[in-house]
């Protein structure tokens, strides 16, 4: 049984991080905290060692898994290029660095689109973030405009629900393909090196990476919700990672 680190309390919960661990990273609101948009995150000084350190002593099986763009990512991570899944699953970034991207019947229609960013140019606050396959209308600057933002995404999707459905998020709605979720993370990487064998953990703080916990359990490893683990401050998260990824590499 590999050798772990003294179980240390973080948050509401006691946890001792293992070297037979493949651990999953959600970024917005995990790594980093939550910011009024998305292109105004700050990346903690330091947070890239963290990570590159944590990976060693891991052995290699570290990941990120994000609803961001693999450009967004790897520009908030530079110069990290960890294994990682972007846009939830649009994207998956193997060990050997290959890069596998979904299909184009899993974009979001271009009619869409266009129809979210005419009805939305008006309202002060609201930003349309388009992605390669996926589309979020981010309220957080106009809460009041909640409803008619879920309204919107949900009209656009009632054209096709087999296929795309909406993701509430924080203080967002994002359109995805069904067949995108963070689930893929854990299923693409767990049979490669040097992830297969070990036990998944998944670390997120949204319903976006609630597939990513079901994920990691069906395996039998951990879904841990910052909210619940962390007291839901992504410094904690940060904190823990320094507890173990100070430890000698193997």
């Amino acid at each position: 049984m590999p050798s772990c680190p003294e179980t240390t309390s973080i948050g509401s919960l006691m946890i001792a991080p293992r070297r037979d661990w493949a651990l999953f990273l959600d970024i917005d609101g995990t790594l980093l905290e939550i910011a009024p948009r998305p292109d105004a995150v700050r990346v903690p000084g330091g947070l890239t060692k963290t990570l590159t350190r944590a990976s060693r002593w891991l052995g290699g099986a570290l990941a990120l898994a994000s609803g961001r763009t693999l450009a967004e990512i790897d520009h908030l991570m530079a110069p990290l290029r960890p294994p990682c899944l972007a846009e939830h699953g649009a994207m998956v970034r193997f060990p050997n660095g290959a890069i596998a991207v979904a299909g184009a019947d899993r974009v979001v229609p271009a009619p869409w689109r266009l129809e979210l960013r005419m009805a939305t140019r008006e309202w002060a606050g609201v930003l349309v973030e388009e992605k390669t396959h996926g589309v979020a209308v981010h309220f957080r600057l106009a809460p009041e405009r909640e409803a008619e933002v879920r309204d919107l995404v949900t009209a656009a999707v009632a054209r096709d629900p087999v296929n795309f459905e909406v993701l509430p998020a924080r203080m967002a709605f994002e359109i995805r393909h069904r067949g995108l979720t963070k689930a893929l993370a854990v299923n693409s990487l767990m049979p490669l090196s040097p992830f297969a064998g070990r036990t998944p953990v998944f670390i997120g703080d949204d319903v976006t990476d609630e597939d990513g916990f079901r994920a990691a359990k069906a395996m039998g490893g951990l879904g841990l919700n910052v909210k619940e683990a962390f007291d839901g401050e992504p410094a904690k998260v940060r904190r823990w990672l320094e507890s173990f990824a100070s430890k000698p590499p193997r």
